[in-house]
């Protein structure tokens, strides 16, 4: 197994984190969209050193971080190939696969027919059933859940059916049983609906709080990805945040929970300090649910000088048998017309200790172009997607 190039590979997604809008914006409703370069107007320029010498500002100039004569990674963006803008299609796209069938949005609530079906078979009644904060719905339909015992669906920019309940009032045993319900009614093709997710909560009007007890139901990858590949080829395969929830738990060896950005690079340090043969793979979700879709530029933008702060613990650890790879899922511009996603390149930065200095890389056209590196790296199966830019980093 000791066929590889680097020993371990540690894949940091900044969910949404975009860099400018994607050639095919405009069939997204999305010109003019630009997650970071907006971001960084708004804040009069951001404060990220870390991200600066890897070479940033090398694939676009950003306010406030310099561009290097002599960048430490290898930088350029990628555009996405697949027919979406949501974060299960970026991953899936980045572990190898194309989605030509996008995964289907609500934008004003569930069709009837849906809903019905839910109420008959869980003999419940449903309130919402709209795009909604998970916090603000709680304060909003909290109460008479309460009363009523009816059940709270909403939904998000993201391809998510999401139902909360209060644990006094529905047993986490039952809410789970109406979720995997819900799983199976959406498996259709008529609603390809990515995730349902139960959002359990605690507490009393005005004071609700959600619990650590939320689950997801994920659809499976239509195909094997390089994750699958990884496993089955004995390499480790370490997801931190919600990456096994974004693939259902496929292809991972080892899955470690989240509960913020600071929380996963926590978890993305403990992992550069162990030793393992294989990729270490981090989502860091605030960036999306906390800032882009609730429209808060002054937010993302202290979370992004927050990420690039914490990057220093990575990088000192880093050896020569290491490869960092930091990129994007998709685009969130807090500035732009809305709360959903935006279709945009998002970065790559690739560095390694033992890469002296780091140059420009082809604009990718897809986002599979990681997954071929990795699997390239550890000579396992290349996905039917995507090209490898492994031999490019010397």
């Amino acid at each position: 197994m000791a066929n590889y190039t680097y020993k371990r590979i540690f894949l940091i997604v900044m969910d949404s984190v975009g860099i400018g809008e994607a050639p095919d914006a405009d069939k997204f409703n999305d010109l003019g969209s630009d997650t970071l370069g907006h971001i960084a107007e708004h804040m009069g320029g951001l404060n990220m050193p870390n991200m600066a010498k890897l070479g940033l500002s090398n694939i676009r100039e950003i306010n406030g971080i310099p561009k290097q004569e002599q960048p430490l990674a290898f930088y350029t963006k990628m555009q996405e190939a697949s027919n979406g803008k949501d974060t299960m299609t970026g991953h899936w796209e980045i572990m190898g696969l194309n989605i030509k069938q996008p995964f289907r949005v609500f934008p004003d609530g569930f069709p009837p027919e849906l809903i019905n079906e839910l109420e008959e078979k869980t003999g419940r009644k449903i309130i919402g059933n709209k795009p909604a904060s998970g916090t603000e719905i709680l304060d909003e339909l909290g109460e008479e859940h309460i009363n009523t015992g009816a059940l709270i669906v909403y939904t998000s920019a993201d391809s998510v059916l999401q139902i909360a309940a209060h644990e006094e009032i529905v047993p986490l045993d039952e809410l789970y049983k109406i979720c995997e319900l819900a799983r199976e009614m959406t498996l259709d093709e008529k609603y390809m609906v990515g995730r349902i997710i139960a959002r359990p909560f605690l507490g009393n009007p005005g004071e609700f709080t959600r619990t650590a007890n939320r689950h997801d139901y994920a659809l499976k990858p239509f195909d094997r990805t390089v994750m699958n590949e990884l496993k089955d080829s004995g390499y480790d395969v370490l997801s931190i945040g919600k990456i096994s929830d974004i693939y259902d738990g496929e292809g991972i060896t080892k899955s470690l929970r989240t509960k913020s950005n600071m929380d996963g690079m926590d978890k993305l340090n403990d992992t550069v300090g162990i030793d393992f043969t294989g990729i270490s793979f981090v989502n860091l979700v605030d960036f999306d649910a906390l800032y882009g879709h609730r429209r808060d530029p002054a937010g993302y933008g202290k979370a992004l000088e927050e990420f690039d702060a914490r990057l220093t613990e990575v990088l000192d650890k880093l050896t020569e048998q290491d490869l960092l790879i930091i990129t994007a899922d998709h685009g969130n511009d807090p500035i732009h017309h809305g709360t959903d996603h935006t279709r945009e390149y998002v970065p790559l930065l690739v560095y390694s200790p033992r890469l002296k200095i780091g140059k420009e890389l082809q604009i990718r056209e897809t986002f599979a172009d990681i997954g071929a590196t990795i699997a390239d790296n550890f000579a396992v199966k290349m996905p039917a997607f995507g090209k490898s830019f492994l031999a490019d980093l010397e």
